[in-house]
């Protein structure tokens, strides 16, 4: 196996995706409907929705996880047109809940190397989670047009489409392209996301 696709899987928590993953019911309107947001790559990273309408806190990481930051921020000064790097830097902010960090970070690889699906997965995700959702829309949308197979981003966007902007008719659009992709796919809960889907129809009279 390549570097290249040691680190695509590394870093694309794509048995995750979706700003990561758990199930929530949506209290009385859906009844029952389950969804998640996650990551992209090979570890899961859940939340429960919907979030909070307050800005995000950002939580301190361990001492461990911080000095592995602090470590890569110095490598970063030193290497900044190493890609790697700052994936990486990205991915401890993510894990760390420091949204505007790992803003930055992604941003830096993405200048680096725009056509990786899985590190605008996981930008979107950091745009949803510190209240841009339209930003995380576009980050998925662009994940998407690199890689029309990329079946965390469509799921993801889904996810902000119907919880932080209330679009369900273009949520259950998302959804159905994933469908379209993978008939089998199912959500973290390990429900399928067909059922979902029709759930989501009838509660809506779609």
């Amino acid at each position: 196996m390549t570097k290249e696709a040691k680190d695509s899987r590394k870093y694309v928590k794509q048995q995750t995706l979706l700003i990561t993953a758990l199930v929530a019911l949506l209290v009385g309107f859906l009844g029952g409907l389950v969804v998640g947001v996650y990551k992209s790559g090979p570890e899961a990273v859940v939340e429960i929705l919907p979030l909070p309408q307050q800005p995000a806190q950002i939580q301190g990481p361990a001492a461990e996880q911080r000095n592995k930051i602090l470590a890569l921020e110095k490598q970063a000064s030193l290497n900044p047109g190493n890609i790697e790097i700052w994936t990486q830097l990205g991915n401890l902010y993510f894990d760390s809940n420091n949204f505007q960090n790992a803003i930055r970070a992604y941003k830096k690889s993405l200048e680096l190397n725009p056509k990786n699906a899985n590190v605008w997965t996981d930008l979107g995700v950091m745009y949803r989670r510190n209240g841009q959702p339209n930003e995380a829309i576009k980050a998925f949308d662009i994940a998407i047009e690199i890689d029309p197979r990329h079946e965390i981003s469509r799921f993801n966007k889904g996810i902000v489409l119907m919880h932080d902007l209330n679009d369900f008719e273009n949520a259950i659009r998302a959804w159905e392209e994933v469908l379209e992709v993978n008939p089998s796919y199912r959500a973290p809960s390990g429900e399928p996301l067909r059922e979902m889907v029709d759930k989501l129809k009838r509660s809506t009279n779609q």
